[in-house]
């Protein structure tokens, strides 16, 4: 038998990365995507955390995560998994790379994060705790990846313990927290409360322990050594202080890190299951050469569902995020609905919203006061209706204000319906217009962001869907196709990988024989 390797950091064959991710983390009202609104996952970080970690397994790389134990959410009885992520990480990885976060305020919880907001910095205390208390000097790793604000003070604990610490922001949320509240869990914060970011410049420890709180998000950005955002735009807008919202101290901390060298933006990617070649939600599976076909049969299926009019030749707009109106644009919609229904009623156009959010009722205000039945569908968010949505619509309307990166506007051109979307974010870095007679552009894209925008986008859509059927069929199949190898895992993985291997001054990844590994 083959002597087993004892690592060492710094000096493996391979470096040890540990990924630090809360696996099915939320994201907060005013940002996100569309899974925002699903029970088990609330953001893409889920998504992109698993497919990281088996992308990184799969090529050789020395990988481990730490994540909290859920364990009612892991589980409905002993042994019977329910956490699609957690299914994810088990299938590709050993139990022994897989590192859960033990504490009891996990283990009951039937949804991540509560609506209390004091409930979830004590969440993300415990599991950093844990992180560093047990996890960290378990793995020995020789590279941190941390996810998002929860994980915000490891960064600054990695830099006191010399590890390279790759710090990604999936959103510019945050909670405060004085150095009383964190030492208080277990975490001895007094090792590297230098390397913290603090509401006011601190004059000493003893000073600012209870009276000068610490930003967990700020302080991620400040003590990582490489940033990442979640597209390449978004972090432009934030360096170039596009967006008011965004905090001044953060927005400095990442310009900083920008203006280093030290900041990237890497697009999120889909979920692998959301391909129409093989989705279970779909009426008729599909690949880019027989759109055309199944795609009709996906459409009267879901009318009838919605209770739209049974038409195969009406373009259907769906709706797939949110309706919250700080973000994601649902009020440019309802400013216009009533009048591009009546400019396109001979055309027979339908709009369905598959969503919750703050401002459903106005949809449905519309709806019943100008008797829209037919014609406009409104219905609370169900992932098997709105994965049939996308197989069955022409258009998908993702007008947002800003966009971290975006899900929706990706899913849709993967399903052959062309995305309309407001020019930011990561909606900038996915969408160009459609240029038919160059053969360019994968959807419908405006810079202004008013009502009158989304109308203009929403008419352009129109006049490509009165081309003839042949040639928005050659377009549509096109657009599938280049979006299957450009929105993929396999993409975004590498981009990390490029960032871990820079940080690291040495390839991530060498031959190595997986049966000594396995040992």
């Amino acid at each position: 038998m083959k002597k087993k390797r004892t690592h060492v950091r710094g000096t493996s064959d391979r470096p040890r990365i540990l990924i630090v991710t809360p696996e099915i983390t939320y994201l907060p009202p005013g940002m996100g995507n569309m899974a925002n609104t699903l029970t088990a996952k609330a953001g893409g970080l889920a998504d992109v955390s698993a497919s990281l970690v088996a992308a990184l397994f799969d090529c050789g790389a020395d990988v481990h995560v730490a994540l909290p134990h859920y364990r009612r959410m892991f589980h409905v009885e002993v042994g019977q998994l329910i956490s699609d992520e957690l299914r994810v990480y088990k299938s590709r990885l050993p139990d022994s790379r897989i590192h859960l976060a033990e504490d009891r305020c996990f283990y009951y919880r039937e949804r991540v994060y509560s609506n209390l907001q004091d409930v979830n910095p004590k969440l993300a205390l415990a599991f950093t705790r844990e992180v560093l208390n047990n996890i960290i000097p378990t793995v020995q790793p020789d590279l941190i990846h941390c996810n998002d604000w929860m994980t915000g003070l490891i960064p600054a604990a990695a830099r006191r313990m010399g590890i390279p610490c790759l710090f990604t922001v999936h959103n510019i949320h945050t909670h405060h927290l004085t150095l009383a509240q964190i030492e208080d869990i277990g975490i001895d914060a007094a090792e590297f409360w230098g390397n913290l970011y603090f509401t006011r410049p601190p004059l000493n420890y003893e000073e600012s322990r209870s009276a000068n709180p610490v930003d967990l998000q700020t302080s991620g950005v400040f003590a990582a050594h490489f940033i990442n955002t979640v597209s390449p735009t978004f972090l432009q807008e934030i360096v170039n202080g596009w967006h008011g919202f965004i905090p001044e101290d953060l927005r400095a901390e990442m310009r900083n890190k920008f203006d280093a060298g030290c900041a990237a933006g890497i697009l999120n990617a889909p979920d692998v299951s959301d391909t129409p070649e093989t989705d279970p939600l779909i009426k008729q599976t599909y690949t880019a050469g027989t759109h055309r076909a199944a795609k009709l049969i996906n459409k009267l299926s879901f009318q009838r569902k919605m209770g739209l009019e049974e038409n195969p030749d009406a373009p259907i707009f769906f709706w797939p995020s949110r309706l919250d109106p700080a973000q994601k644009g649902p009020q440019l919609l309802t400013h216009v609905l009533y009048r591009f229904l009546a400019r396109y009623w001979k055309e027979r156009a339908q709009i369905a919203v598959v969503a919750n959010g703050v401002f459903q009722q106005p949809f449905y205000d519309i709806l019943k006061f100008h008797d829209l039945y037919g014609r406009l569908a409104v219905c609370d968010f169900n992932q098997k209706l709105s994965k049939l949505a996308f197989a069955a619509s022409d258009f998908i309307l993702v007008p947002s204000l800003f966009e971290p990166c975006g899900l929706p506007q990706m899913v849709g051109q993967m399903y052959g319906a062309l995305p309309i979307v407001h020019d930011t974010g990561g909606l900038h870095d996915t969408v160009e217009h459609l240029d038919v007679k160059n053969n360019t552009g994968n959807g419908f894209s405006f810079k202004i962001y008013d009502s009158r925008g989304l109308e203009w986008a929403m008419d352009r859509a129109m006049d490509f869907y009165k081309l003839p059927a042949e040639e928005r069929e050659r377009q549509v199949t096109r657009i599938m196709r280049e979006s299957a190898t450009r929105f993929n895992h396999d993409v975004c993985a590498k981009a990390y990988i490029h960032i871990y291997e820079k940080m690291l001054h040495r390839p991530l990844v060498r031959s190595f024989d997986r049966e000594d590994e396995a040992e």
